[in-house]
């Protein structure tokens, strides 16, 4: 039975779309604007503002929590550092989805997502 399974699987099986949420949570936070498809936008949105929410706390705990859900370093220190503080005062809605125009090899739908200033 399938009842409340609400998950968007993004057609792969769980380890690549662990991977491929992993990377791309990354990416929005290492560059703050990426141009992916409107799915992909749509499953990460959550994922990165618990992220940043999580970062809020520059604790011991935090760090370990954002350093098994990143790949690298790098991100875990940008939200830790960079992007905890600036949110800080902001109880929610770090993101922003914006719909671009198809893309034009097989016309899937677009988007960008980025983090509001």
């Amino acid at each position: 039975m399938r009842h409340r399974k609400n998950t968007n699987s993004l057609s792969r099986k769980s380890a690549p779309r662990r991977s491929l949420l992993k990377n791309l949570a990354e990416s929005v936070i290492l560059y703050e604007k990426v141009t992916t498809t409107e799915a992909k936008a749509r499953v990460i949105r959550p994922i990165v503002e618990r992220l940043i929410t999580r970062s809020k706390n520059n604790d011991l705990a935090s760090r370990r929590y954002l350093l098994q859900r990143l790949p690298t370093n790098n991100s875990v220190k940008k939200l830790l550092e960079v992007l905890g503080p600036k949110y800080k005062d902001r109880p929610g809605g770090y993101t922003r989805i914006t719909k671009v125009p198809a893309r034009s090899g097989d016309g899937a739908k677009r988007a960008t997502i980025e983090l509001v200033k």
